[in-house]
């Protein structure tokens, strides 16, 4: 792992365990049973403003009956001058609409414009952050990619299979104050065709998301995925920064990346602009929330 990474994954676990030693000693099984059934407890909220940090997922869920409809647009390279409007001449676009079944399972689907991809997910969270409870969240999320562009090979026996990709992965996180909050996501997507034969089917990374709250409705937020085993070759850890801005019902989330992709296989196995040489892009994320069902 790079120094950045062994930086991040230390301070996250001193982090936590400093707050976990101030807890009680409790059985691990007992603090699951009361996360799920003990309705008393103060629960945290608003870790982060959206279901995304940026590329990857947070630790939040949409609560129950809230259909979620979100753009997500990257640009090209800002490096590519005032000729091409610097990356803005470019686009690539996923439209996803998610949808809370609980306040701690929701799903989601979306379509990119990227390799014409489409991909589902669910988002499952069977322990919450409580005050005087379990001091992280713990969320578990399972997805599935298919690119549905036409074969470049014609004349050879093509399967559906080939087409299709998964990812799994958990979801650590913790708000630490009003302002900050941080989560750790080991991932790990696998791939049923690669570019070659000897190329790595399965692909492990380790995400962080963080958020910093700098006002009322505005906060700066990091997301990076260091790739710690079975790299595509010619690829580069996916680094996001931006900002959030709440508006109501809406989250514009503003932020320069280095990657293209919009979902955890594409940006995972597909990221080849480096960021710490300059190769940047522009993009957005927006958020429209609506109460389509009401709770009970």
């Amino acid at each position: 792992m790079t120094k950045i990474t062994n930086i991040l994954l230390t301070a996250f676990i001193v982090a936590v365990a400093g707050n976990t030693l101030q807890a009680q000693d409790q059985d691990l099984l007992q603090l699951v049973k009361d996360s799920a059934n003990d309705t008393k407890k103060q629960w945290s909220t608003a870790a982060f403003k959206s279901t995304r940090v940026i590329n990857g997922q947070s630790m939040e869920l949409l609560g129950k009956g809230v259909l979620d409809v979100r753009i997500l647009h990257r640009f090209g390279l800002l490096s590519n001058g005032a000729d091409n409007f610097f990356g803005l001449d470019e686009a690539s676009m996923r439209m996803g609409f998610d949808y809370g079944i609980t306040d701690n399972l929701m799903i989601g689907v979306g379509r990119s414009t990227l390799n014409k991809e489409l991909d589902a997910f669910f988002k499952w969270r069977p322990v919450r952050q409580a005050d005087g409870g379990f001091p992280v969240s713990l969320i578990w999320m399972s997805g599935i990619t298919a690119h549905t562009m036409k074969w470049a090979d014609t004349t050879r026996k093509n399967y559906f299979s080939s087409r299709l990709a998964y990812y799994n992965q958990v979801i650590i996180g913790r708000k630490f104050s009003n302002a900050f909050s941080l989560q750790l996501s080991p991932i790990l997507v696998h791939r049923n065709l690669v570019t070659n034969a000897d190329d790595e089917n399965n692909t492990w990374a380790l995400g962080f998301g963080a958020r910093l709250k700098l006002s009322k409705r505005t906060a700066f937020v990091v997301d990076y995925h260091p790739i710690l085993a079975g790299r595509e070759p010619g690829t580069k850890d996916p680094l996001s920064v931006g900002f959030d801005i709440e508006t109501g019902g809406h989250v514009f989330q503003l932020h320069f990346s280095n990657s293209t992709g919009m979902n955890e296989k594409a940006f995972l196995t597909g990221t080849t602009d480096d960021f710490w040489k300059g190769d940047i892009r522009f993009g957005f994320n927006l958020s429209r929330v609506f109460q389509v069902r009401k709770k009970k």
